[in-house]
């Protein structure tokens, strides 16, 4: 199941991001940022770029250095001057906690014949970690149009049987639907719910490589949050 990967306290974390993304949540101040990205600046140097007064100028660095994203320091030239750079770590804990699972992922959807099926023949293609596909109700075989979708699409599809939940699902899996129907009827055993489109309702070519794609971007971007696994 989901952990927190941290030792910060959740809501303290999540007060955090909400404090950096509200001080970047201002068109002004986010362009300061972009200058900053870019090299450390003096407040009359941001004022100049931007157009703006002074007093408003020093409001938004004040509103950024609160927020920990940027720090100032005095010139070693002149004394009297002052420079502002971004904090280095300043974006680093913007991004949600990576997770953390037990031990396999298992995608299930109603029939176990296209979308769970191109699901778990995704996964192998992105991650080492183990994984399996299942059904709610499975159907007596893989449905031929998802597999051409994905072999379209580089991806190879086993020729093995649908299999039903009861089969595959243990109970220190990761389990994640991608379906409407299997969510509503898995009833809080499942860990994620993905609402894909069943393909097979329309059968064509478009539809089945829309819900691959759908696919893809969804595992993609979970398995770049998935925090390193303890050597077995």
């Amino acid at each position: 199941m989901i952990v927190e990967s941290t030792g910060v306290v959740p809501m303290e974390a999540l007060g955090v991001r909400a404090a950096k993304f509200a001080a970047l949540a201002e068109p002004a101040r986010l362009r300061i940022v972009d200058l900053l990205a870019l090299g450390d600046l003096s407040p009359t140097e941001v004022q100049s770029s931007l157009g703006m007064r002074s007093n408003l100028v020093a409001h938004h660095l004040r509103v950024l250095e609160q927020a920990g994203i940027l720090s100032r320091s005095r010139s070693e030239a002149d004394g009297r001057r002052s420079y502002v750079r971004l904090v280095p770590s300043a974006f680093d804990g913007l991004t949600p906690d990576p997770v953390r699972f037990s031990k396999r992922i298992v995608f299930v959807c109603t029939a176990n014949s296209a979308r769970s099926q191109m699901a778990e023949a995704l996964w192998r293609r992105l991650s080492p970690l183990p994984v399996a596909s299942a059904g709610s109700r499975p159907a007596t075989e893989v449905n031929a149009a998802a597999v051409r979708s994905a072999a379209r699409h580089g991806v190879r599809i086993p020729g093995k049987r649908p299999l039903s939940t009861a089969e595959v699902l243990q109970d220190d899996d990761f389990v994640i639907a991608v379906c409407d129907r299997a969510h509503e009827e898995l009833s809080g055993r499942d860990d994620l719910h993905w609402s894909i489109p069943d393909p097979a309702r329309t059968a064509t070519d478009s539809a089945f490589d829309h819900a691959f794609r759908d696919l893809r971007l969804r595992i993609e971007g979970f398995v770049a949050r998935l925090a390193a696994q303890p050597a077995s």
